[in-house]
C-alpha cells in the first residue's frame, strides 16, 4: 500500500469534518429568548439575519472612512495551477524556512528525494509548520530573536514514494521519520549588515522538538492514576508531543504549544472498552483497522491504546490521556524539559491566547477544533508580577477552566467547570477534578455549553480586549445540531467569526456580550459559474473581499485583525473564493481586504511579527504542485514566508 498525497488530504478532510459531540445540550436560541426562534427556520437571506450581532447586516454597507487598512488588496488566485504566493503591492515575500531546513549545526543537507532518515529530520525542520511566535532578544529587539514554530502533522511525500503498508505494518523507520517531523523549531533570526532578515547557523538556541522528546507533567493530573501506563508506571513523564496545531505564549516570555487532533493517531480494539470509557469515546478514538491517520500503532505499541490487563495500568490504554494538553517550552534555554500543563484541560485544542488586565490577573482562550465542541478559557489563580518568572510559570498550574454558553439574547456566560459545581459530580461520572479536567468535552456537556461550528484560532484586541473566535464550518449544523443565532447557517461551508466584551473588560468575568463580527461567504446576489444565483447559505456579510473558512486569526499593535483561511479551494462551493488567503479587517467598519493568496492545494496559517512590525511571518502548509521551497528545488515543502514592506515601513499600512 502506497498513500499518495491527494487521497491522503482527502481523507485528512474526513477525518476533520467528523461530529463526535453526543450531548443533547439545547443550542443558544433555545435557552434564551424562545418566542423569537422561528426566526432562523425557512429562508435565510440576509434579511432573516438582520437581529445578528446589532448592526451586522447593515454595516456590510458602511462607506469607509479612515480605514486602518492601508495597501491596496488583491484579487482571489483563480488559476488551477498557480504555485507561488502572491502578495499586496508594495511588499515583497519570500520563502524563509521550509521542511528539511536545517535546525541543528549538525544537520545534513536536505535530500530533495525525501531520502533523509529519521535521525537527520530530528535535526531538520519538520513538516506543515503551523502556529508560531516571534520572541525578542531585549539589547536588539527589533532586529534579533527567536522564531518558534509548530509542526503539526506530516504528508506522504514526507518519504521518497509516499506512506507504505506492508503486510498489515507500518514500517518502523517510516514512523520514526514522521514522529520526528511532528512537534516545534526554534531558530535563532538576526538582521544582516544589508537590514535582511536571516537565519542564524550554528545558535545555541536552535531547537527541535518532537513526538519522541521526554516531557514532564505538572498540575492536577501530574501522577494521577490516569496517565500512568505500563511504560511509564509514574505518570509523571510523556513521550513528545504530536498534532500541534496554533500556539500561544506567556508574559514571562515562554511559548505554549497546543495538541489538536491527537485522537486521530489512537486505537483501541475493544469495542466493550470503547463503549464505556469516555477518555476514549467522548475524543473520537476508534477501532476499526488501524488508526485513524497514520497507524503508528503498527510499528510503535504506545499508540495501541487497547486495554492488556496482562500488563501494568493496562499497558497503553491511559497513552491517549496524555495528549490533549497545553504544553509550556522555554525558547531561551535549550537546555529545558517541555512542561505539559494540565490544569488547563484536556480537549483538541487549537490555541491558547492570553488576556492580560491591568492587575496582572489573565485568562487563556481556547476554541476546540471539532464540529460542535465548544469555546474554553483558563482563568489562572495568581496573578502575573513582571520579573517574577519562576514565580509565574507556578501560575499555570492551578486556576479555573471555563467553557462558553452563548445566549440567544446576546448575553453570554463562562461556566466554571468544577468539581461539584454544575452537575460535575461523581453521580454524573465525575469522581473529583482530575476527571473534570481529563473530560473536559464530557463537562461541557453536562452544564450546558453551546456547540459551536469548529471553533479555531482566539484573537484578543491589544486595546479594548475584545476577544474574537474563528468557526470556520459546519456542514452538519441544521442537521446534528439545530441552527441558533451564534451558528446561525444550516449546512455552514464558509463560517463565520464572533466577538465579545468580557464584562468590564475584565478576562477573569464570568459575563460577556457578544456578536457576530461577519457571516463568511460569497456577496447577496453573487451568481455561480452558470449564471445562476448562489443560494442563501453560501453568502455571507462581508465588507469587502469575499472568503471562506477563516481559521488563523490575530492582531497586530495598531488592532489590525488579520484573518487567514483553510478550505478545499478544489470544492465547487469554492470556486470563487480563489485559493486559500490572509486578509485584514478594520474592528471598527468591519471593511475586510485580501492581503496575500497561497498556491493551489495550501492552507495559510501561523502568523507573527517583529515588535515593530516591519516583518511578517506566516506558513504555507501542504502546497502541491511545485511550489518553490527555501532552497528553490521544485518538491513541494511547508514552509514559512518572511513578508515585508518594499519602503521598510508597517505591514498593513
Amino acid at each position: 500500500m502506497k498513500q499518495d498525497f491527494q487521497s491522503f488530504h482527502a481523507n485528512l478532510s474526513a477525518l476533520d469534518d467528523q461530529a463526535i459531540n453526543p450531548s443533547g445540550n439545547a443550542p443558544l436560541g433555545q435557552l434564551v429568548d424562545r418566542g423569537r426562534r422561528n426566526l432562523l427556520k425557512g429562508g435565510m437571506g440576509l434579511a432573516a439575519l438582520g437581529f445578528i450581532g446589532g448592526s451586522l447586516s447593515a454595516c456590510g454597507r458602511m462607506v469607509q472612512s479612515d480605514s486602518l487598512i492601508g495597501f491596496e488588496g488583491v484579487p482571489p488566485q483563480l488559476d488551477p495551477a498557480f504555485d507561488s504566493v502572491q502578495v499586496a503591492p508594495g511588499y515583497s515575500a519570500r520563502t524563509f524556512f521550509s521542511w528539511g531546513d536545517a535546525v541543528m549545526a549538525d544537520a545534513p543537507e536536505w535530500n530533495p528525494d525525501a531520502t533523509d532518515d529519521w535521525q537527520a529530520q530530528l535535526k531538520q525542520a519538520g513538516d506543515n509548520h503551523d502556529g508560531m511566535h516571534f520572541f525578542p532578544f531585549s539589547e536588539n529587539p527589533d532586529s534579533h530573536g527567536l522564531l518558534v514554530m509548530n509542526h503539526e502533522y506530516v504528508n506522504p511525500p514526507l518519504h521518497p514514494n509516499g506512506m507504505t503498508l506492508v503486510e498489515g505494518r507500518r514500517p518502523l523507520d517510516e514512523v520514526r521519520k514522521e514522529q520526528a517531523a511532528h512537534g516545534v523549531s526554534v531558530i535563532e533570526v538576526k538582521k544582516d549588515a544589508q537590514g535582511q532578515w536571516q537565519r542564524v547557523m550554528p545558535s545555541r538556541y536552535n531547537r527541535r522538538i518532537s513526538a519522541m522528546t521526554p516531557m514532564a507533567v505538572s498540575g492536577p493530573l501530574a501522577g494521577n492514576d490516569a496517565l500512568k501506563t505500563a511504560s511509564d508506571p509514574s505518570g509523571r513523564e510523556i513521550i513528545g508531543t504530536i498534532n500541534n496545531c496554533s500556539s500561544g505564549f506567556t508574559p514571562w516570555g515562554t511559548y505554549l504549544v497546543c495538541e489538536e487532533n491527537w485522537h486521530n493517531y489512537f486505537v483501541n480494539h475493544d469495542p466493550e472498552d470503547m463503549a464505556r470509557r469516555v477518555s476514549h469515546k467522548r475524543y473520537g478514538i476508534e477501532g476499526k483497522g488501524m488508526s485513524k491517520l497514520y497507524g503508528w500503532e503498527t510499528a510503535d505499541p504506545r499508540f495501541d491504546a487497547t486495554p492488556d490487563p496482562t500488563q501494568p495500568h493496562g499497558g497503553h490504554v491511559h497513552e491517549p490521556n496524555r495528549f490533549g494538553w497545553v504544553v509550556e517550552l522555554d525558547p531561551f534555554d535549550p537546555t529545558s524539559t517541555p512542561v505539559k500543563r494540565t490544569a488547563f484541560g484536556r480537549y483538541c485544542r487549537e490555541c491558547s491566547v492570553l488576556s492580560l488586565g491591568d492587575d496582572g490577573r489573565m485568562a487563556f482562550y481556547s476554541g476546540d477544533d471539532t464540529k460542535g465542541e465548544y469555546v474554553y478559557k483558563f482563568v489562572p489563580a495568581g496573578r502575573y508580577v513582571p520579573g517574577a518568572d519562576q514565580a509565574n510559570r507556578q501560575l499555570l498550574d492551578s486556576g479555573t477552566l471555563y467553557v462558553a454558553r452563548f445566549d440567544a439574547d446576546g448575553s453570554g456566560e463562562w461556566l466554571a467547570l468544577v468539581h461539584g459545581q454544575n452537575g460535575l459530580t461523581a453521580e454524573n461520572g465525575f469522581a473529583d477534578q482530575a476527571e473534570v479536567l481529563l473530560n473536559a468535552r464530557a463537562a461541557g456537556d453536562q452544564v450546558g455549553a453551546t456547540p459551536m461550528d469548529r471553533p479555531e484560532w482566539v484573537a484578543v484586541h491589544p486595546h479594548s480586549r475584545e476577544v474574537y473566535v474563528t468557526l470556520t464550518n459546519n456542514d452538519n449544523r441544521g442537521v446534528k445540531w439545530p441552527t441558533d443565532k451564534a451558528n446561525p447557517r444550516p449546512n455552514n461551508l464558509h463560517g463565520q467569526i464572533l466577538r465579545w466584551h468580557e464584562e468590564g473588560a475584565d478576562p477573569t468575568a464570568t459575563a460577556f456580550t457578544w456578536e457576530v463580527f461577519l457571516l463568511a461567504g460569497e456577496q447577496p446576489g453573487a451568481s455561480d459559474a452558470d449564471g445562476q444565483p448562489v443560494p442563501a447559505h453560501l453568502t455571507g456579510t462581508i465588507n469587502g473581499d469575499i472568503f471562506s473558512s477563516p481559521d488563523g486569526l490575530a492582531f497586530d499593535e495598531a488592532g489590525r485583525l488579520w484573518i487567514e483561511t483553510d478550505f478545499g479551494d478544489e470544492e465547487a462551493a469554492m470556486q470563487a473564493m480563489g485559493t486559500n488567503q490572509l486578509l485584514c479587517a478594520d474592528p471598527r467598519t468591519r471593511e475586510v481586504r485580501r492581503f496575500l493568496v497561497g498556491p493551489r492545494g495550501c492552507e495559510i496559517t501561523g502568523i507573527t511579527w517583529s515588535p515593530d512590525y516591519r516583518a511578517m511571518w506566516i506558513n504555507v502548509q501542504h502546497p502541491e504542485l511545485s511550489f518553490p521551497a527555501s532552497d528553490g528545488k521544485t518538491r513541494p515543502r511547508a514552509s514559512t514566508i518572511l513578508i515585508t514592506k518594499h519602503d521598510g515601513g508597517v505591514i498593513g499600512t
